[in-house]
């Protein structure tokens, strides 16, 4: 639990001394996630189950020129019983006027393990601006272990 206090203290030192450069924007997120489970069914075969639960966080944007952004993110999720911190590195580019699509890495934090605790995911999202300062969001996130599962992201996101 230190570890997560000390990347949150760092994420908003880091928001406050960039938050003076004026390409830089700093914002909150949150909504709901659902992800996506192999399950064995008794000899026939694997079927899909279903959970849902809540994220919320904090995004930067940094303008690389018009079309161009990067936006990490610290985002804590909370499904189940599982509770982890998820750090995606986007590469942010404007498709048409007010809509985005997003792609990179993310880093998952476990809480919950005591082994195993990191796993890499691969994001794709897209983001509408509805106003300058609110915008929604979709995100899907390819886990590439079986204890890294899909998930599909619903949310919202204000401009601070």
């Amino acid at each position: 639990m230190r570890t997560a206090v000390h990347v949150v203290l760092i994420l908003c030192l880091i928001c406050v001394s960039v938050q003076a450069q004026s390409n830089v924007d700093f914002g909150i997120k949150g909504g709901l996630n659902f992800t996506f489970f192999k399950v064995e069914a008794s000899g026939f075969g694997f079927t899909q189950d279903t959970a849902s639960g809540y994220y919320g966080g904090a995004f930067l944007d940094f303008e690389i020129d018009e079309d161009y952004a990067l936006q990490p993110e610290l985002l804590f999720i909370s499904l189940k019983d599982f509770k982890f911190l998820n750090v995606p590195v986007y590469l942010k580019y404007e498709v048409a006027n007010k809509l985005h699509l997003l792609v990179g890495p993310s880093i998952n934090y476990f809480f919950d393990f005591f082994s195993n605790k990191l796993k890499i995911r691969a994001d794709l999202s897209s983001s509408y601006n509805v106003t300058s300062r609110i915008d929604i969001h979709v995100k899907y996130a390819i886990g590439f272990e079986e204890l890294t599962p899909n998930s599909l992201f619903l949310g919202v996101g204000f401009r601070i």
